[in-house]
């Protein structure tokens, strides 16, 4: 049901993709909206979106006055719940709600909620990719390109929707139909105190879903399984490692659907998409599917015609007998853990960036495998080279042109070099796409063999 926000100040904190998508539909509902980033309006992205809209814009700061007589302020994921004025505002009582809780108090369609450290981009656009194959008017965004709130003025059979767990935070009566909970490991501590705040933030999905939804989770991953010990909603389980569980299991060379009785099986050897990783999503992604009624082979077809999104592990170029892998959205250690496991040794290993706080030991085992040479990029570099020194040979580079220059010249034919940085992206990029799209344009100018001088 369409909401009306008529007579109401709201103030929208951080003016990036999801807050401008807020200040749009908050406008288009008749509230009196102020914009407040600490950033001036020339470093920006965007404003020009809100053109011709009646808005009050605080920049270069946040005045607290704003926040002190605001009836609800709307949170962007980015800007956290322990700044200054969100401290005010919540001390005064004031709500503090995301965009994810705004957009769905209006919308009706069921919403496919996915959450995980890892695979959820990926795992988002194959359920849309299903949806639309068995017939499905699909939205396919949240943390993945489209914020929410831009389904509210459309109509749509069901919603898949990317959560962060700074999108989770500010959830309060978000009720998805179904919930994915991919894996857990170690991201973010530069935002959290510890790793258990960090996963209680992803259990927020699951905070109002009672045993008529559906929660979908990974039998495999330990952390998953421990918090799935509080989930009220009817647990649906997937498998990769062959685990005796209802749901979803692997065996051998395909896909066992063992549900209420169902007898369905797919053979792997049809899918695209490479690495273990990818068969966990491919049937995290089949779930929802299934249990709405749609065609299992019509499904699983839709699935294996996706070849993977850009920046991760996307084949940039094969140059001179090296693959050049751009996995720029690798921004956390277990999601390198996972791309390199893909790989054959010996890997010429970009990574480094801006530091989230978490461990880069757990690399070290699959650096000594694997890794011939790791170049070092970014702020996070020193700390990288320091936790795995002697795991192989590390070279530190000025700028992504330098450590792509650098990988040009130590890796041999039959190699691979992989960027994959196990950091975000802002000490040096505006987000990871940025940084995989240079990547990828200093790679294909390299020369062949033959155009050198």
């Amino acid at each position: 049901m369409k909401q009306d926000y008529s007579g109401q100040r709201v103030v929208v904190i951080g003016a990036g993709l999801s807050g401008l998508a807020l200040v749009r539909y908050l406008v288009s509902r008749g509230a009196s909206v102020a914009l407040s980033d600490q950033r001036q309006s020339d470093r920006i992205t965007g404003l020009d979106s809100l053109d011709g809209l009646l808005v009050r814009y605080d920049f270069g700061g946040h005045d607290l006055e704003l926040f002190e007589q605001a009836d609800l302020v709307a949170v962007s994921p980015g800007v956290p719940l322990t700044c200054e004025p969100l401290m005010l505002a919540a001390s005064l009582h004031i709500p503090l709600l995301g965009e994810i809780e705004i957009a769905a108090a209006e919308l009706e369609a069921p919403i496919i909620g996915i959450t995980g450290t890892n695979g959820k981009s990926t795992t988002t656009s194959l359920i849309g990719q299903i949806m639309r194959a068995c017939g499905k008017k699909v939205f396919v965004g949240g943390n993945i390109g489209t914020p929410l709130v831009e389904a509210c003025d459309e109509l749509y059979d069901v919603l898949a929707v990317e959560l962060s767990s700074f999108q989770l935070e500010t959830v309060r009566k978000f009720h998805p139909r179904f919930g994915l909970l991919l894996n857990l490991s170690s991201d973010h501590l530069d935002r959290y105190p510890d790793l258990h705040s960090y996963y209680l933030a992803k259990a927020e999905l699951f905070r109002n879903m009672d045993a008529s939804d559906f929660a979908i989770l990974n039998a495999d991953d330990q952390e998953v399984c421990r918090l799935a010990e509080s989930i009220r909603a009817t647990k649906v389980w997937f498998s990769a490692q062959g685990q005796d569980v209802q749901g979803m299991v692997r065996e051998g060379e395909q896909l066992y659907w063992n549900w209420n009785g169902a007898d369905i099986t797919l053979p792997l050897e049809a899918l695209q998409l490479s690495g273990e990783h990818n068969v966990e999503n491919a049937m995290a992604a089949m779930i929802p599917a299934l249990l709405q009624g749609c065609p299992a082979e019509l499904a699983w077809q839709a699935v294996c015609k996706f070849t993977g999104l850009e920046h991760r592990m996307q084949l940039v170029r094969r140059l001179n007998g090296v693959d050049w892998y751009n996995d720029s959205k690798g921004t956390n250690v277990g999601s390198v853990i996972k791309s390199l496991a893909g790989l054959s040794a010996p890997v010429t290993l970009i990574a480094g960036g801006k530091d989230k706080g978490g461990d880069y030991a757990p690399l070290r085992s699959l650096v000594e495998e694997k890794v011939s040479n790791l170049i070092l990029i970014g702020e996070a570099a020193a700390r990288i080279a320091a936790e795995l020194s002697g795991a192989s040979e590390i070279r530190m580079a000025a700028t992504m042109a330098d450590a792509v220059q650098q990988a040009y010249e130590v890796t041999t034919a039959g190699s691979a070099v992989l960027l994959s940085p196990a950091c975000s992206s802002f000490d040096m990029f505006k987000n990871f796409e940025e940084r995989g799209l240079v990547f990828s344009r200093l790679v294909r100018q390299l020369p062949e063999e033959g155009d050198m001088a």
